[in-house]
């Protein structure tokens, strides 16, 4: 295995990509730790702390989260890529509502500039408005009586300087993105997204050892030597499965057309259309979790309009009871997960357009006729797949849960047991292993495993 590693800084090309995309990474992680002038960092932080049980803190500690804790450290970082990842979902969504944009994407790279183009321009409006927004909420935020920004700066002058600083450092970001992207190695937003992910590890394992005890027999909110293990174990094994399922596939065989030509025959060779078991990735989970987290938020919002005991504040605080916990909010959000699931691989996925460019190619599937009856076949084979793929994530969206309650954890330490952020490491860390021993391979060394066996997609 070292030697492997080593091998990846044998490749001049390949160095190169690995040192550039690591000082990228550096740079990325610096707007972390430089704040907005005005904030004070110590009551933001605190409020975070004191809050992160309420629908107003987890969908802050959402956001923070995809941030890399820049939201929580008032820092020039702290929208992230969110706007960015915003954008670029609502112009994929609109490819296929808007005939000129699908026109565009039917053009390649050009057409594709272009629609990235007009992402860059509406992250930049979405941006201003939830830099705008976000700095308008602080004004209320406080922490024993003490603001988050002072009362004597707190007007229009500090919004616009907010809101340009904000918007700056989330263009800074877009921007790195695609430096990694052009000139690095892996998926450039998905890289920084898991980097802010990944910088939070530390924090969270000072959190378990701070409650850690050698004892078998540990006092109550203490971790003992015996609940450690079988956290670490669990973790091992969640990764492992979480692996597992995002590699895995269901390979449908298709047979290419016999053409003669002369004396020769061409064609005819067998090969397989892979389908991926988790074909929608994390987006379902986050889509779910905004759905469930703002009426929360707005619920709790509400509350604190009607006086305590009165009707108004009883009816508030049960909705909002509901819309956190307990088990209608368990079936709703593995509800909405498996509706998305179903939406996100409805809009990737084309039944009818991969069946009639298999059959322009001279391509068919043994046993079904090429047509109407293929895109009917594929339909069916990617409804069961999908099915599988929602109950997987539905699962992992809801173990941080069972992980927090059955071992009285932080949910933000219970976080790295399920959920979104798990799936983002993962599914990053394969993409680029993936692009690493695809450079090495086809410069005759090894991959990462014994023999120079590549990872690939687990047949279903």
């Amino acid at each position: 295995m070292i030697e492997q590693f080593g091998n990846i800084f044998r490749i001049p090309e390949l160095r190169k990509k690995v040192l550039i995309t690591l000082g990228l990474i550096a740079l990325c992680r610096i707007g972390v730790y430089i704040p907005i002038p005005g904030i004070d960092t110590t009551v933001l932080k605190s409020y975070f702390h004191q809050f992160t049980q309420t629908g107003v803190g987890q969908l802050l500690g959402l956001v923070d989260m995809f941030a890399g804790g820049a939201m929580s450290s008032g820092a020039i970082f702290g929208l992230g890529v969110m706007p960015y990842i915003s954008a670029s979902i609502i112009f994929q969504l609109l490819v296929g509502v808007v005939p000129y944009l699908e026109k565009l994407q039917k053009e390649g790279d050009v057409g594709r500039k272009k629609i990235n183009q007009y992402t860059r321009l509406a992250t930049v409006g979405l941006c201003l408005f939830q830099a705008f927004v976000m700095t308008r909420t602080l004004y209320t935020v406080e922490f024993n009586g003490v603001p988050v920004i002072p009362v004597y700066l707190q007007g229009i002058g500090f919004q616009m300087m907010a809101a340009l600083l904000l918007t700056t450092g989330t263009m800074t970001l877009m921007w790195i993105g695609e430096q990694i992207e052009e000139h690095g190695i892996g998926s450039g937003i998905s890289i920084v997204i898991m980097v802010g992910i990944i910088d939070r590890l530390p924090w969270a394992f000072s959190q378990v050892m701070q409650n850690f005890t050698f004892s078998v027999t540990p006092a109550e909110h203490q971790i003992g030597i015996v609940k450690l293990i079988v956290l670490l174990g669990m973790f091992l094994a969640i990764v492992g499965g979480v692996v597992y399922i995002t590699q895995g596939q269901r390979r449908i065989p298709v047979q290419q057309a016999k053409h003669t030509r002369g004396r020769k025959v061409y064609g005819g060779q067998r090969h397989f259309l892979p389908l991926r078991v988790n074909q929608a990735g994390v987006m379902p989970i986050i889509f779910a979790q905004s759905l469930l987290i703002f009426p929360a938020a707005i619920m709790q919002g509400i509350q604190v309009r009607f006086e305590p005991g009165s009707f108004g504040y009883w009816i508030t605080s049960r909705l909002s009871e509901v819309l956190q916990g307990g088990v209608i909010y368990v079936m709703l959000y593995i509800l909405l997960i498996t509706f998305f699931c179903y939406f996100w691989t409805a809009i990737q996925f084309n039944p009818k357009e991969m069946s009639n460019n298999m059959k322009d190619y001279g391509s068919f599937i043994p046993g079904i006729r090429p047509g109407q009856r293929t895109a009917e076949y594929l339909e069916s084979i990617m409804g069961k797949i999908t099915l599988a793929g929602a109950a997987f994530l539905a699962l992992i969206a809801i173990l941080p849960m069972l992980v927090a309650g059955g071992f009285e954890l932080n949910r933000a330490i219970a976080s790295f047991y399920g959920g979104t952020g798990l799936l983002i490491i993962v599914g990053v860390a394969l993409d680029m292993v993936q692009r690493i021993e695809s450079h090495m391979i086809m410069r005759q060394y090894s991959g990462f495993l014994s023999g120079g066996t590549r990872i690939r997609g687990r047949m279903g």
